[in-house]
């Protein structure tokens, strides 16, 4: 019973200190942390809405953003908003950035863990490239463009071999989120 007792003891300092030094680290890296994360997000905005000055791109209430040319916010550029897409392994969170004609000017892969090799290519560079082969596709596209080759005639996106589900994911999320912008704020009327 006493030795039940005593390695019932240590166990409970060990799990104390264990926790303490967990509160610390956690304490100490919590803002690092956020802070990266603040710089990610503007990084992405930029990448999306690439006409917006990096300095005047402000949430909206409704939950998206809104990219002006200046500081001074009198013209707006374009619009940038999340996408939530189911793939193979993982949600898949991109970043859209549109036009004010209601046409993709940039995406943004935010969040993945597909599977490495195959639905990791969704943001993979290709040997000399600047940036992911796949994500450029959706550049200068309408959201009635958005659709891939082998699903629809009109479609534009050719899927990754091998990562169906991560190319469907990324593909129909950019639409419906591009559809459901044009939509709400009555972009590009041409594009209905």
């Amino acid at each position: 019973m006493k030795d039940i007792l005593k390695l019932g003891g240590i166990l409970l300092l060990v799990t104390v200190v264990a926790s303490a030094v967990l509160a610390f680290v956690n304490k100490e890296t919590k803002p690092r942390i956020l802070e990266q994360a603040r710089l990610e997000k503007e990084q992405a905005l930029t990448e999306a809405l690439p006409m917006a000055d990096k300095n005047a791109i402000v949430l909206h209430p409704d939950g998206y953003y809104v990219g002006y040319e200046d500081t001074t916010q009198q013209e707006v550029v374009g619009y940038a908003l999340s996408a939530f897409g189911k793939g193979y392994s993982s949600e898949i969170e991109t970043l859209v950035g549109i036009d004010t004609s209601g046409v993709v000017c940039g995406i943004k892969i935010l969040s993945q863990t597909e599977t490495p090799g195959l639905g990791t290519k969704i943001v993979e560079k290709r040997y000399g490239e600047t940036s992911p082969w796949f994500q450029q596709q959706f550049i200068n596209k309408s959201y009635n463009q958005l659709y891939l080759k082998k699903d629809k005639p009109t479609g534009t996106i050719d899927a990754i071999t091998g990562a169906t589900i991560s190319s469907v994911a990324v593909t129909s999320s950019v639409q419906q989120a591009v559809e459901s912008v044009v939509t709400q704020l009555k972009l590009g009327k041409d594009n209905h």
